[in-house]
């Protein structure tokens, strides 16, 4: 439900006294993809199917709900690990997710991940080679059958069997400048190492007109897929213990419960325009409370929480991210107020324009036909998880011989 004044590209802000900087910015990254171009720099390939999830700007652009899309996608029917940098984690090298992981060893998305999907490998490491090689070798986990990399498109040190680019559609990187002026961490031609580009976080009522403007303005190549998606919105769901005084509060709750509510939204993400816009739709005010992405909480940021709840007037909740949920379960000095009312909105996403199909199979196809085992697919071909918001009626099924 986001307001119909939203366009694509409606939040890009450049500075164009930085230009110059950003001049020479381009040219040290471009020099960087020369050399790999070149093959002074090596790029290595895997036999096992590998498939990077990434982006050439710097902020969200929903890497971690597609990420989910593709879990769900393939965890049903083959062994599916996800492997990260794990940024702002506090250890260093290989370590791969076990019972005791936390935010401080592995990271918070990768936490996320881990949480949400038990019956998948999740690791982090800086150097992806050599997180791929340990996840392959047999030494920590057995039989993989594919690896999902998490925002690796600048990581040309691993060339992956199927190299996903996210644009967002409200800073389409067509109209976005290099760093410091704009947003971009590679030039926009960077785009063409891609096989599939997503343009994300877009109206659920995405025009046909728009969708071809988009298509011509991207430039793709023959070889290139584009696709389109948007954020899908779950339920409310409390993160501790829900206000035992009030019948009517339970763990979960649907979005129009907010109809009355003064809503404090806390994120601690790069981009949270889009969530501040589907809350806005609903309650009855929001008011935004945000930190930048990864953001660890203080101290002073939980007297700060605590104090901008207190001031709201009743009815009142605050509302918080998946990945922020992460790293507030762990701090201390939250009220007991904010503890009652804190409720974290889920996100997946969905392919828009009848595309769905069309992506599943792309994926399906790749670690069928890359995977080191023999993947035969039964019947007709329908991509649902059966924990899934995917389309289709029966999963499916792949078995391995």
């Amino acid at each position: 439900m986001i307001g119909k004044d939203r366009i694509e590209g409606d939040l890009i802000r450049t500075n164009k006294k930085l230009l110059p900087l950003s001049w020479l910015y381009g040219f040290g990254v471009g020099l960087r993809n020369m050399l790999f171009e070149m093959g002074v720099l090596k790029s290595r390939s895997f036999s096992t199917p590998v498939i990077s999830v990434g982006n050439i700007t710097v902020g969200g652009t929903g890497k971690t709900p597609h990420v989910e899309y593709l879990i769900r996608l393939l965890k049903d029917h083959t062994k599916v690990a996800m492997l990260s940098r794990g940024y702002k984690r506090k250890t260093h090298g290989f370590v791969l997710a076990d019972k005791d992981a936390t935010v401080s060893t592995i990271g918070d998305e990768p936490f996320q991940i881990m949480t949400k999907f038990p019956d998948i490998t999740v690791a982090v490491d800086k150097k992806r080679t050599r997180g791929i090689e340990k996840l392959t070798n047999g030494e920590y986990v057995k039989d993989i059958d594919v690896i999902l990399l998490d925002d690796a498109f600048q990581h040309r040190y691993v060339k992956p069997g199927i190299n996903i680019l996210l644009v967002d559609y409200h800073r389409l990187i067509i109209y976005d400048e290099l760093l410091p002026a704009g947003r971009l961490r590679e030039p926009v031609k960077s785009k063409d190492r891609a096989d599939i580009v997503i343009v994300t976080k877009c109206p659920k009522d995405l025009k046909p007109m728009e969708f071809r403007v988009i298509t011509k303005a991207m430039r793709l190549y023959p070889y290139q897929q584009l696709f389109f998606s948007t954020h899908e919105f779950g339920e409310l769901r409390a993160v501790f213990t829900t206000l035992q005084s009030d019948r009517n509060t339970q763990s979960t709750q649907a979005l129009s419960y907010l109809a009355d509510k003064h809503v404090l939204l806390l994120t601690g993400i790069a981009s949270p325009e889009q969530m501040l816009a589907e809350l806005e739709a609903y309650a009855q005010k929001v008011t935004p409370l945000s930190f930048s992405d990864h953001h660890a909480f203080s101290k002073k940021d939980v007297e700060l929480i605590n104090e901008a709840f207190s001031a709201l007037p009743s009815p009142k909740m605050i509302v918080t991210t998946e990945k922020d949920e992460t790293r507030l379960r762990q701090v201390e000095g939250l009220s007991q107020e904010v503890r009652d009312h804190l409720y974290v909105l889920p996100i997946s996403i969905q392919i828009l324009l009848d595309q769905e199909e069309a992506f599943n199979q792309c994926i399906i196809n790749y670690v069928r036909k890359k995977s080191r085992k023999s993947i035969m697919v039964k019947g007709k071909d329908n991509h649902k998880s059966k924990d899934s918001n995917l389309t289709g009626d029966r999963p499916l099924t792949i078995s391995f011989k």
